[in-house]
């Protein structure tokens, strides 16, 4: 591993240790719920959440009688999803480590789960290759990605414009949000792939206080602030932003409603 991979994931561990994500996961909880029923979690199904975050899949799946481990790369949030676990009483196995390098042994589990999650590791192939190794034959993996032309796809695309570019070889989170990527990636002689698009709805008191939120809360949003205002562009960035909120937003009472386009990608191997 180069020292700028290294760096990297150090840099992406404190970017999620920062603000409160937790109380962000709160609008993408649905989506995990989903998951854990369409993987068809329950007693006698081994299954592992990579990037679990603060246990939207993984406390879910444990409530159906599933034998449940989640893993991630930031220490911070599995503290959280342990404490989130011991309150809704189920016993999840939190594990720290990489989406690239899965500390489990081939065909360790049924099924296998990533909620907006592993979209984030920098190499997608190998993240993807380590997702299929971990998967028992005849078993199921569940993906989902924000879609480039989706809400939060063109949110990246704005604020990637005004960051510094990652290392070329990085791939972006959003081609997770591409079918014939994940097609690429999760594909399988002999298996089968379920491509959907869906939409989470995300509503807040205003636009304004959605962003004013995510300034307070949201890891990547903090470190933006923290790096244009010295340079006097966040005030440009954050104005675009509210600008891309308002075109899609569906409110007409000064709430925010919009609604974000995923990708559900689920795909079962050969027996």
């Amino acid at each position: 591993m180069s020292l700028d991979r290294d760096a990297f994931k150090q840099g992406q561990r404190t970017m999620w240790a920062m603000g409160d994500y937790p109380q962000i996961a709160r609008r993408i909880r649905s989506v995990g719920e989903l998951l854990v029923e369409r993987l068809g979690a329950g007693p006698g199904i081994e299954l592992l959440d990579v990037a679990t975050g603060a246990g939207n899949v993984s406390i879910p799946a444990a409530r159906t009688g599933a034998k449940v481990s989640g893993l991630d790369l930031t220490p911070e949030l599995l503290e959280v999803a342990r404490r989130r676990a011991r309150e809704a009483d189920v016993k999840v196995d939190f594990v720290e480590g990489d989406a690239e390098a899965l500390p489990f042994g081939d065909g360790s589990f049924d099924r296998v789960s990533s909620c907006f999650g592993v979209i984030f590791a920098p190499h997608h192939e190998q993240a993807a290759r380590e997702l299929l190794r971990v998967t028992r034959p005849g078993g199921m993996i569940a993906v989902t990605a924000w879609t480039p032309d989706g809400l939060i796809g063109r949110m990246f695309a704005l604020n990637s414009s005004f960051m510094p570019p990652p290392p070329p070889e990085f791939q972006s989170p959003v081609k997770w949000g591409e079918e014939e990527h994940v097609r690429a990636l999760l594909g399988t002689p002999g298996g089968e792939l379920c491509i959907e698009r869906r939409e989470v709805v995300f509503e807040h008191d205003s636009a304004e206080a959605i962003v004013e939120e995510d300034e307070r809360l949201l890891g990547p949003a903090m470190i933006a602030k923290a790096m244009l205002e010295p340079q006097g562009r966040y005030e440009e960035a954050r104005s675009q932003l509210l600008e891309l909120y308002g075109s899609v937003n569906e409110s007409h009472d000064g709430r925010f409603r919009a609604r974000a386009e995923y990708l559900l990608s689920i795909a079962r191997l050969p027996a």
